[in-house]
């Protein structure tokens, strides 16, 4: 089995573009029963984390994996990392594990690339906003810039993680400006796509239904922390895994109070665009996961990166 590091998975990460197309076909796969993904079952050892298995096959690709990552909201203050975790790739015929690899840079890349297929298909070239200033907006910020747009509103409780955002971006996605926003509403207001990403659990940061455009696009990826359940009961509520939303919203305080997903996040990606706001919850599944690790580990064994142990 070959083992790599987070340097090892962004130096055999395909390029962005490439990331989204293969996240893209996975949810479409997903959608249409393609592939195997059970709803991903959660454990807590305190209240307020959890930790989720996430299996998934692809038949028709032969992939077969498994991620297993743990969210612990208090972790910063313990200078750790909120998400963390592993993901294996087994072989799709023997089932053999093939590759090990640690789950941060992969959660991140796989989040962002999910995002800028939404983006693309659905918002286009329109501009973008962006609530927080993580781990997620730095690597949203490298795919937007990927998928050719030029500018992005960003907001955050600090004013200063934002500041070191744009410096960051100089290097990680030249060319691609970043806007410090005065406010929420500011950044929200006229813009083609929002896309959320403050700490999961707020309660005082949903946004007003009145800030977003008629014909927003609406990417929380944060739960109901900043798309409450006014502006999720749209006539298009999409989730990557509609049966995987129904457990999560089941869990008090996740999603209380939102509607049924009307469609899938797949569905949508390869269709003619709604008429109206359009509000997408991807929660995660792990076929992204599964496709995004797989394409790693091929660059890996092609290169010979990482080591190789036996098992």
């Amino acid at each position: 089995m070959r083992i790599l590091t987070d340097a090892d998975v962004r130096a055999c990460l395909p390029p962005l573009v490439e990331v989204v197309d293969l996240v893209a076909d996975a949810l479409s796969a997903l959608a249409e029963g393609r592939a195997d993904v059970p709803p991903k079952p959660t454990v807590r050892t305190s209240p307020g984390m959890f930790a989720n298995a996430m299996p998934a096959a692809y038949p028709e690709r032969n992939l077969l994996g498994c991620k297993w990552i743990s969210l612990v909201p208090d972790n910063p203050v313990r200078g750790l990392p909120t998400a963390s975790g592993v993901m294996v790739v087994n072989d799709g015929t023997t089932g053999a594990p093939r590759t090990l690899l640690p789950a941060a840079e992969l959660t991140a890349v796989r989040t962002a690339a999910v995002s800028g297929a939404c983006v693309r298909a659905l918002a286009g070239d329109g501009p973008v906003a962006f609530l927080g200033a993580g781990v997620q907006a730095r690597s949203h910020l490298r795919v937007l810039h990927a998928l050719g747009h030029t500018e992005v509103h960003v907001w955050a409780r600090r004013r200063q993680a934002v500041e070191e955002l744009a410096r960051e971006s100089e290097a990680t996605a030249p060319g691609l400006r970043v806007v410090a926003s005065s406010s929420r509403e500011a950044a929200v207001r006229d813009k083609a796509a929002v896309i959320t990403a403050l700490s999961i659990g707020l309660t005082d940061m949903t946004i007003s239904a009145t800030w977003p455009r008629e014909d927003a696009l609406l990417l929380p990826i944060d739960y109901a922390s900043s798309v409450g359940a006014d502006l999720a009961d749209t006539p298009v509520l999409a989730a990557d895994d509609p049966h995987q939303f129904a457990a999560v919203r089941a869990v008090r305080g996740k999603l209380d109070g939102y509607p049924t997903p009307t469609t899938w996040t797949g569905h949508l990606l390869h269709a003619v665009r709604p008429a109206g706001r359009l509000v997408v919850q991807n929660l995660g599944t792990g076929i992204t996961d599964l496709v995004v690790a797989a394409a790693v580990a091929d660059r890996a064994e092609t290169s010979g990166t990482g080591q190789v142990v036996d098992v």
